[in-house]
Order: structure tokens, then sequence, then C-alpha cells
């Protein structure tokens, strides 16, 4: 069974900044690759990043490109997404997944953008 744990969210101001991370379990961790989705209130989840294996592809959704940032360090099973630049399209409840096992998802970490 794969384990996924999310952390980082909050309350923040536009223009602000926060750092979220995702735990995951799994010996195959390194060579898999880690996505971010996000759910706003009444809307369907969507992809906001992702990061492969070894972390030299990423790919992320146009409206977080240049403002959001993926990373990874597997010596821990662990995969940040920096978010800068935020906006209040951005309040939603951010997932991360395991593109080898869809089907498991964490509980979420809950990012609201609000002044």
């Amino acid at each position: 069974q794969v384990q996924l744990v999310e952390s980082g969210g909050g309350l923040v101001q536009p223009g602000g900044s926060l750092r979220l991370s995702c735990v995951a379990s799994g010996r195959a961790f390194s060579s898999e690759t880690i996505l971010w989705f996000r759910q706003a209130p009444g809307k369907e989840r969507e992809f906001v990043a992702s990061i492969s294996g070894g972390g030299s592809d990423v790919a992320y959704a146009d409206y977080v490109k240049g403002r959001f940032t993926i990373s990874r360090d597997n010596a821990k099973n662990t995969v940040v997404l920096q978010m800068d630049y935020l906006k209040p399209d951005d309040t939603a409840v951010y997932y991360c997944n395991n593109r080898a096992h869809p089907e498991y998802w964490g509980q979420g970490t809950r990012v609201t953008v609000t002044s």
C-alpha cells in the first residue's frame, strides 16, 4: 500500500508564499513520478505540477508556471511544492499523487489565500 502525507498548507495573503511537502512511502520512490493536484471548493481536481523520479523532468500547469517550483529529495522520500506570488485563485486543497499508483491519495493540505 502506498501512503502519501501532505503538509504545509495554511492561510496566507495574496503575494505571499507557502511550502508544501509530500512524504511518500515505497522503496521505489526514487524512480516514480510524483504529481501535485489541487481541488478548489465546487471545482474539479486539477493538475498543478509533476516531477520525474530523478528530478530532471518537471512540468507545470500554465496557471502556476513561473510562480510554483517542484523539487524532490529522494533520500527523504519527499516532494516539495514551493508556492510564491500566491493569488486568491490558488485557494484549494492540495494533494500529491504517485503516477505509478494513481489510486492512492493523501488527506491533502488546505491552502487559503485571502486578504
